[in-house]
């Protein structure tokens, strides 16, 4: 069995504010005078039992408040390549959500400078490519994420694409049309999560409407015959979140998670952490716990790595040659043991 640990890795889908671990939230509280509702960190640790994912956003979004100053946004962002690092992840596409930030009187900028004081050194401190993909709250207005967007044109150079995420109910992507229209014409690309908890139909509009690179989540693509034949067609990326969905409900467990299916079915399906502080594991974790509960070969765990890098916003010459390094991984885990010398 190939060891997930030694393969490189890209992850795709990460919330950045999602990696803040119960200690760092304490930590930030304590130095920037935020009083917490939770007196302890086993007490706030207590509370990532969620029903749903609205009762995830609701812990998500009072955990954000800590995040004040540049120092703050730089030291999240630090303290998750490291633990990337170390899992052997070699490239991250970071989501961030600054109207959770703006919205508190905390400036674009702060934000911006924050996590690129981190992002501009991950290669040479951490050995790990980053990119940084600003994503709009969809249970906001339309206007809102346009005057998010217009704030954000001066960091292009920072931010290769948007997103969409938060609440999925009852807020599809056809709400942010002409956002995302803009968002083109300005030159970013574009990713929206979808068919997580909203039906298949909010994938298609992500495809028609939004025009977008890849679908963050997409497992209920599959209810849809018609709509995974396009995504196979397509080659379209989908950025599955296995530990993410089991912890929202999404589905019933780990052994029902569709991830195998994706697989069987020829989609270009990854696997990603999603907000990693809250659902119990990082990308080796989803890697492990997948493998095990759903009997993935050595084959579906390379088929996903590659993925990953397939999927991302690198260029061609950096896909191949980390494409080539997990060929060389997989090389030596398939290399038959020496014989034994003769007695």
């Amino acid at each position: 069995m190939i060891d997930v640990a030694t393969l490189p890795k890209a992850e795709l889908h990460l919330h950045i504010e999602g990696t803040l671990e119960p200690e760092s939230i304490f930590e930030m509280a304590e130095r920037n005078g935020v009083r917490l509702a939770y007196p302890s960190v086993g007490a706030l640790r207590a509370e990532y039992a969620f029903s749903d994912l609205q009762s995830f956003l609701n812990l998500y979004y009072a955990g954000v408040t800590v995040l004040r100053t540049e120092r703050d946004f730089h030291d999240m962002a630090v303290a998750y390549l490291r633990r990337a690092s170390a899992q052997n992840v070699k490239h991250a596409e970071i989501f961030f959500d600054p109207q959770s930030h703006t919205s508190r009187g905390v400036p674009l900028e702060t934000v911006v400078e924050g996590l690129w004081s981190a992002l501009r050194e991950s290669e040479s401190h951490f050995g790990m490519t980053t990119k940084l993909i600003m994503c709009f709250l969809r249970d906001l207005s339309a206007a809102s994420a346009m005057e998010t967007l217009e704030s954000a044109l001066p960091y292009r150079d920072r931010i290769v694409a948007v997103g969409l995420d938060s609440a999925e109910r009852q807020n599809p992507p056809s709400k942010f049309e002409l956002v995302f229209d803009r968002a083109r014409a300005e030159g970013f690309l574009t990713v929206a999560h979808a068919g997580e908890e909203g039906p298949p139909a909010y994938v298609w509009e992500a495809l028609d409407i939004l025009k977008v690179s890849r679908v963050d989540h997409g497992i209920r693509s599959l209810e849809d015959a018609r709509l995974v034949d396009r995504l196979r067609r397509m080659k379209m990326p989908l950025t599955v979140c296995p530990l993410s969905n089991v912890r929202l409900h999404v589905v019933e467990g780990l052994a029902h998670h569709p991830l195998k299916a994706m697989l069987d079915l020829g989609l270009l399906a990854t696997v990603n952490s999603d907000d990693p502080a809250y659902f119990g594991g990082y990308v080796n974790e989803n890697y492990a716990e997948s493998v095990r509960a759903l009997a993935l070969s050595d084959d579906d765990v390379v088929t996903l790595a590659k993925n990953g890098f397939h999927a991302s916003f690198l260029d061609d010459a950096a896909k191949r040659r980390h494409l080539t390094a997990i060929d060389a991984v997989r090389a030596l885990e398939v290399q038959p043991l020496a014989p034994a010398p003769p007695l």
